[in-house]
């Protein structure tokens, strides 16, 4: 299904179906770091709840999500893809909009999300944050 201007839609959009993600290793790793470095413990990865959380206290109800800064859509420093923008700019609306349904979809369901960007990971904002909401009684 290649044509000389290159793979056609249908074509390519079976090729990207076909790539699963393997997570965000690299982000979660650091993620763990800051974690153990603080005494934040309890927490597990790959835990079977909606939305799939990077981090999961099941006591407590806390789900931890590290967002990626380009595919979430980070106000603070993502950078517009110029090739094929139209398509970027729609599937980070859509990551977006995802993201707000399963958070809501979380709270209603008793959880406490907590949604960082992958640049705020080493941040002592964020720190305390998760101190907070996790050593609430």
């Amino acid at each position: 299904m290649i044509d000389h201007l290159g793979p056609t839609t249908q074509a390519r959009s079976k090729n990207m179906a076909a790539i699963r993600s393997r997570g965000n290793v690299s982000t979660e790793l650091r993620m763990m770091k800051i974690l153990r470095l603080n005494k934040l413990t309890g927490w597990r990865r790959n835990t079977p709840v909606f939305g799939k959380p990077d981090f999961v206290w099941k006591i407590g109800q806390v789900a931890l999500f590290v967002d990626g800064c380009f595919w979430h859509g980070c106000p603070k420093c993502r950078r517009k893809p110029i090739n094929n923008a139209e398509y970027w700019e729609f599937k980070i609306i859509r990551n977006q909009r995802r993201d707000r349904e399963v958070t809501a979809y979380l709270n209603n369901n008793g959880w406490n999300v907590i949604r960082i960007w992958e640049c705020q990971i080493a941040s002592p904002i964020t720190v305390r944050r998760l101190k907070r909401i996790l050593t609430k009684p």
